[in-house]
Order: structure tokens, then sequence, then C-alpha cells
């Protein structure tokens, strides 16, 4: 299942840390960020279930401050 999440306060050096918090969320195979440069950036999950946004907000809120 793709999802995608569009996510506020993204930068180059926080895409490592979002990406393995996301990575390490139950039935997640892959996550693309891509990075907004005028505007919010955009979260790719490729996942074996939906994700609830609660759940990808948790996670993003353990690495910083991310809104979606």
């Amino acid at each position: 299942m793709s999802q995608i999440f569009t996510v506020a306060g993204l930068s180059c050096q926080s895409c490592g840390h979002v990406t393995g918090a996301l990575t390490a969320l139950p039935g997640v195979t892959a996550v693309r960020v891509e990075l907004g440069v005028d505007g919010p950036s955009m979260v790719h999950i490729e996942a074996g279930r939906a994700l609830a946004e609660s759940e990808v907000e948790t996670a993003l809120a353990e690495e910083g401050v991310y809104t979606i």
C-alpha cells in the first residue's frame, strides 16, 4: 500500500532521521522523502498495511517539530 503525507518543517539534515523513524513503523517497507523547495515536503511510504496519520505524526514528533 502506498501513502503520501505532506510534512512541514523537514530539511535536508533531518531526512535520515525521519526516514529511519518511519521505516521502523510496523509494516513499512520503504520511505522516500521529497523535499519541498518553497513549501511542505512530501513523504512517500510503502507499507503492508494502511498507516494512520496519528501514527506517522507520533513517529515524526520523536525526531523533531514536524507537522502533517
